[in-house]
């Protein structure tokens, strides 16, 4: 007991009543807990194990064997033990007690369940996503091939493991692994087997700092691009939609020779506006129209700004050497008109589009009869 009380490992010898009769230095120190503290307490008590009640009393039955127990330190901290208990016996041959030789195996254990975890977290990606996750030797040999992925690529995990990339896939497939090999991660959209796929390459370097392995990520995009491609369709279609709609709800009308109409109806805001008098303008030189008559009788109300458009519109028409008119505009409509101060003096205001359409009529046969007589 003398070389064992010096021993590097923990000592701990205890009695048929549970007390301790020997703790050595190694065991004060790697518990935390001096020997004066611990000889004579029962071990239930110093160190308890709630998870195996009865345990120190039941080695007293047991030849020997070994435990691994987590103990809590006399400074607050944890530790982990592997104790190997051997049952000591008196002259007579019948059991006295238990010794228990113990090593810290904290770091062990601690490595242990970081193992455990990091593996529990890989399950939870290659079993959830939709991706191959594979990894590879300095030769580029697989030495981990699995994924959620694989079902739909008619694979199994684990099918390529052994087999050597270089060997599998043309020169250009391989050109990530090989900048992987050389130290540098790298990230990558290529087409393999006709597919479009996203991989991911990231070098792991040995204790000597060389890359002798890559873990790889691969992504099939085949059903994101589809889905990239008909969400673009839908849009164009909106798109094309909306833009029908936007000419049925703002239609440029010819109702008399040289006389355009454009009835305005529904809500009417600044964008509305910008692309109406665009329209318009361009119409006014196709047809090569003397008259635009801006109807505003589906028309409740307009904001500031849409309301400065729409004389801003009609001074534009006057510029191509036609008249714009204004008809049916509302009392909502002219409130707003009246406190941005705008001035409506030059611009020839109708009551509706029958009135302007009047208007416009009468003035191209007022000047055909004057052209007539000249």
């Amino acid at each position: 007991m003398h070389t064992l009380a010096r021993s590097p490992l923990a000592v701990v010898e205890y009695g048929l009543d549970l007390a301790i009769t020997e703790w050595n230095e190694s065991a004060a120190r790697q518990l935390g807990i001096s020997r004066q503290d611990a000889i004579g307490r029962p071990i239930d008590e110093l160190l308890p194990t709630p998870e195996d009640e009865g345990l120190w009393r039941r080695l007293l039955d047991e030849e020997s064997g070994e435990r691994r127990l987590r103990h809590a330190r006399g400074d607050g901290g944890h530790m982990a033990c592997a104790w190997a208990h051997h049952r000591v016996l008196d002259p007579r041959g019948e059991a006295a007690g238990v010794l228990c030789i113990g090593r810290d195996v904290t770091a062990q254990t601690e490595a242990s369940r970081c193992q455990a975890e990091q593996q529990a977290i890989l399950r939870a990606l290659v079993d959830n996503l939709d991706v191959v996750v594979w990894a590879s030797d300095s030769r580029g040999v697989f030495t981990y091939y699995d994924g959620k992925a694989l079902a739909s690529a008619g694979m199994r995990p684990g099918q390529l493991v052994g087999l050597n990339n270089f060997d599998l896939y043309k020169e250009h497939e391989t050109v990530g692994l090989r900048t992987a090999l050389r130290g540098e991660p790298i990230h990558n959209v290529m087409e393999a087997n006709g597919k479009p796929i996203e991989n991911w390459f990231v070098p792991v370097r040995g204790e000597g700092g060389e890359v002798d392995a890559v873990v790889g990520i691969t992504l099939d995009l085949t059903e994101s691009r589809r889905a990239e491609q008909e969400l673009r369709e839908r849009l164009s279609l909106i798109e094309r939609q909306q833009q029908v709609i936007r000419q049925l709800s703002t239609p440029i009308l010819q109702v008399w020779s040289g006389v355009l109409a454009l009835p305005m109806i529904g809500v009417v805001d600044s964008a509305r506006t910008a692309e109406v008098m665009d329209s318009l303008l361009q119409a006014v030189v196709r047809t090569q129209a003397r008259f635009a008559l801006l109807d505003l009788t589906g028309v409740e109300a307009v904001d500031t700004k849409t309301a400065s458009y729409l004389v801003e519109l009609v001074r534009a028409i006057r510029l191509l050497g036609a008249e714009g008119i204004i008809t049916g505009i509302r009392p909502s409509v002219a409130q707003t008109v009246v406190s941005l101060g705008l001035d409506l003096s030059e611009i020839t205001t109708l009551s509706d589009l029958q009135a302007g359409l009047k208007h416009c009529i009468g003035r191209t046969l007022g000047t055909s009869s004057r052209a007539a007589k000249l």
